[in-house]
C-alpha cells in the first residue's frame, strides 16, 4: 500500500501543479483587463437596479389600477427603449451587463474569492456561470433593442426553453429538479432577509457610515420580495415538469401576475412591487459597496 501511494503521489502532485499553473496563467492573462471588468461590473449592478425599478413600478401601478402591468427584465427593457434617450440608456446598460457577465465568468474559472472545489464551492461557481450567461443574453437583448434589430417583448422565452427541456430524455424530471432548485433559492433569499444576512463581500461598515443603517433594512425588504418571486417561479416550473406542460412555466412577469390573482392579490402584488423597488436599492448598494475581485 505504501509503495502504491508513493508511486501515485507524484502524478497527483503534477496534476495539482498543472491546475494551479493553468489558473495562474489565466490570472495573468486577465490582470490587465481586471480594472475595466470591475468598473463595468459596477455599471452592471446599476443596470440591474434600473430593471428592477421598472419592473417594480409597473407592478405597483398594476396593483393600484393605474395602467401598469406585470413584466420581467425583457419587458422592462422594452419599456425603457420607448423613453427619451432610451436607446442610449440601453447601450450603456448592455455594456454594464456584459461587464457583469465577464466578472461572473472570471469568478467561475479563477475563483478569486476562494469558494473551493468542494460540493458547495462547485455549486456556487456553477451559479456564477449561469448568472453570467443570463446577463450576457440580457445584454444582447438590450443592445438589439437599442439598435432596432429585435422586436419588443420576448416574454415566451421561459416557456420555449421549458418545452425544449421537456422533450429531452428525463426532461420532465430535469424541469422538476430545476423548479425545486429555483424555489429553494427563493426560500433561501427569504431566510437571508429574515436574519439580515447580506453579502459577505459588501463593505457594511462603510455602508452604515456613509448611508446609514436604515438602508440595510431596505435591502432586507428587497431581498425578501425577490425571494418570494423566485419561490413562485420555482413552484410553477416544478408544476410544469409534473404536468409535462411548458405553458405552466412562468417568468418574473407571470409570477407577479399569479401573485396578483390570489386572495387579497392587489395588496400582495403591491407589497411585492414595493419590495422589488427596494431590491433595486440593494443593487445600487452592490454597485457602490461590493468588493469586486475579477482575478
Amino acid at each position: 500500500m505504501l509503495l502504491w501511494l508513493l508511486m501515485n503521489r507524484p502524478a497527483a502532485s503534477a496534476s495539482y501543479e498543472s491546475s494551479s499553473s493553468s489558473t495562474g496563467s489565466a490570472r495573468q492573462a486577465i490582470a490587465p483587463a481586471a480594472p475595466w471588468i470591475e468598473r463595468f461590473a459596477r455599471v452592471g449592478f446599476a443596470a440591474k437596479a434600473v430593471l428592477y425599478t421598472v419592473v417594480g413600478v409597473l407592478a405597483l401601478r398594476a396593483a393600484l389600477g393605474n395602467g401598469g402591468r406585470t413584466t420581467g427584465s425583457q419587458g422592462a427593457l422594452s419599456t425603457l427603449v420607448r423613453q427619451d434617450y432610451g436607446p442610449i440608456l440601453l447601450v450603456v446598460m448592455a455594456a454594464g451587463l456584459f461587464g457583469y457577465a465577464a466578472w461572473r465568468l472570471a469568478e467561475t474559472i479563477l475563483d478569486p474569492e476562494h469558494r473551493g472545489s468542494g460540493p458547495k464551492g462547485i455549486a456556487m461557481r456553477a451559479s456564477f456561470a449561469a448568472r453570467g450567461a443570463f446577463h450576457a443574453l440580457l445584454g444582447v437583448q438590450a443592445l438589439r433593442l437599442a439598435i432596432g434589430s429585435s422586436r419588443e417583448g420576448g416574454g415566451q422565452a421561459t416557456e420555449e426553453w421549458t418545452a425544449r427541456v421537456l422533450e429531452a430524455p428525463f426532461g420532465p424530471w430535469i424541469v422538476v429538479a430545476a423548479g425545486v432548485s429555483v424555489a429553494g433559492y427563493g426560500l433561501y433569499q427569504l431566510y437571508r432577509a429574515w436574519i439580515a444576512k447580506l453579502s459577505k463581500q459588501l463593505n457594511l461598515s462603510r455602508l452604515s457610515r456613509e448611508a446609514g443603517s436604515w438602508l440595510i433594512k431596505v435591502c432586507r425588504v428587497g431581498i425578501g420580495a425577490r425571494g418570494a418571486v423566485f419561490a413562485v417561479i420555482g413552484v410553477l416550473l416544478a408544476r410544469a415538469g409534473l404536468a409535462h406542460s411548458a405553458e405552466k412555466a412562468a417568468d418574473t412577469g407571470e409570477a407577479l401576475s399569479v401573485i396578483g390573482n390570489q386572495p387579497f392579490g392587489k395588496w400582495l402584488l403591491g407589497a411585492v412591487a414595493v419590495g422589488l423597488i427596494a431590491y433595486a436599492a440593494y443593487e445600487m448598494v452592490q454597485a457602490r459597496y461590493r468588493v469586486i475581485t475579477p482575478a
